[in-house]
């Protein structure tokens, strides 16, 4: 056998058939490989040049044993030109690699919020709605696009707490907590991300330690979503509660911190905390929840470890084109409904109007309907600028009455 022209030239055709426009990260991989097997071929420098090709009894013709290859100087322009195709495919294939990696969603953020005192004497709740984060910090803040800001605050002995929190977020949550600054977005600024939330709720709580206009007795819980790029990030301590809408389907970013969650029981006992046992609903016979800012008469003193914490939970999430909608609300949403009823209700909303305000004040209104006897907040956060898709339709359903039943019975019998 020779190397030569032809040999080339079939090589060349090889490359071009082996890699179509649509290739994928997998199909490329697989070129590479077989690409990869073709070429490397021991060739030795000698005097003459030669391939002998035994087939084995038995085997296939089709897959020859090459027991030895020699090849001359004459053909060295050959191989040179065999490698230079070689190259150029490798080429293909790393560009039909790049061309397929999957595109990133980019949310296209609005949003809507409302609030009802509800039965209660006083509202205790406070809410923060920043589409916006780049305008709102101006130059003094460097961060990704889209960037968004939300919370929720749902205040207990008094509304001091809740309010402090919220004349103080931006200090609190951004500067004092010192957020990463970045325009890009890797695994290493995720973890200081997540780190800075967490030290942005313990400087809160202390924050209200030291404030005197905010009583020992008075606390609140918090909720804080933030959106940067497509990663979207929930911290939360309390039971204020987010749900991202992942296709009509409810999909929880927070845990309800209460004494009837098993972990968060053992955990306030093993401190030296009890739970009512009658209903597990009350911590140390008062409060109704595990984790909150504030309420210093009820923990031990700072830099001791209390069976009522502010420490929050953080989850993280890469939206993706499925991500339709999140909601935030304080637990007087929660308590009169599951998260998958409250998804629903606003995703018709949506498909109707596609105003998440609207959507908010329907949400509160259908909770008061179901007799929520506390504040109610919610703010509905869109991730796109058009409405959510209607589901895939569902087969008709018939009910079949009990007279019906017996006729149809009567006709498979025959009678």
């Amino acid at each position: 056998m020779i190397v030569s022209q032809k040999m080339v030239a079939e090589a060349e055709i090889m490359c071009k058939q082996s890699i179509p426009s649509t290739t994928t990260t997998a199909a490329a991989a697989a070129a590479a490989a077989a690409l990869d097997v073709k070429y490397h071929v021991c060739v030795a420098k000698e005097q003459n040049f030669q391939i002998d090709v035994n087939v084995k009894n038995g085997s296939s013709p089709s897959t020859p044993v090459f027991r030895e290859v020699r090849v001359t100087e004459s053909v060295s322009a050959d191989i040179s030109r065999l490698e230079s195709v070689v190259s150029c495919c490798s080429e293909s294939i790393k560009s039909a690699v790049v061309e397929s990696s999957p595109v990133k969603f980019v949310p296209s953020i609005r949003s809507g919020s409302y609030a009802d005192i509800g039965t209660r004497d006083s509202m205790e709740d406070e809410h923060i709605q920043i589409d916006d984060l780049s305008a709102h910090f101006g130059s003094l803040f460097k961060c990704p696009t889209p960037s968004a800001f939300y919370a929720v605050f749902d205040g207990h002995g008094g509304p001091e707490a809740a309010a402090y929190i919220k004349k103080n977020a931006m200090k609190l949550f951004f500067e004092d907590a010192e957020l990463p600054e970045t325009s890009a977005i890797d695994k290493a600024f995720l973890q200081e991300l997540e780190n800075s939330h967490r030290k942005a709720f313990l400087l809160a709580d202390l924050a209200l330690a030291d404030e005197h206009s905010v009583s020992c007795t008075c606390g609140t819980t918090a909720l804080t979503a933030l959106v940067l790029g497509s990663h979207l990030l929930v911290a939360n301590a309390g039971d204020c509660r987010a749900v991202l809408c992942r296709k009509g389907v409810a999909f929880e970013m927070s845990q309800d911190h209460r004494p009837s969650y098993l972990p968060e029981r053992m955990r306030v006992e093993e401190l030296g905390g009890y739970i009512d046992d009658v209903y597990l609903r009350y911590l140390d016979g008062s409060l109704s929840i595990t984790r909150a800012l504030g309420d210093w008469e009820m923990k031990f003193p700072i830099g001791s470890a209390s069976p009522l914490i502010a420490e929050p939970d953080v989850k993280q999430e890469v939206l993706t084109k499925d991500d339709e909608f999140l909601i935030i609300g304080c637990d007087g949403i929660w308590d009169v409904m599951s998260s998958q009823y409250a998804i629903s209700l606003v995703r018709r909303e949506l498909r109707r109007h596609n105003d998440p305000q609207q959507s908010a004040q329907k949400l509160v209104k259908e909770a008061l309907r179901l007799s929520s006897s506390d504040n109610v907040t919610v703010i509905v956060i869109c991730l796109s600028s058009d409405p959510p898709e209607s589901c895939p339709p569902q087969g008709r359903r018939f009910r079949c009455t009990d007279e019906a039943g017996s006729m149809l019975n009567s006709l498979l019998e025959g009678k």
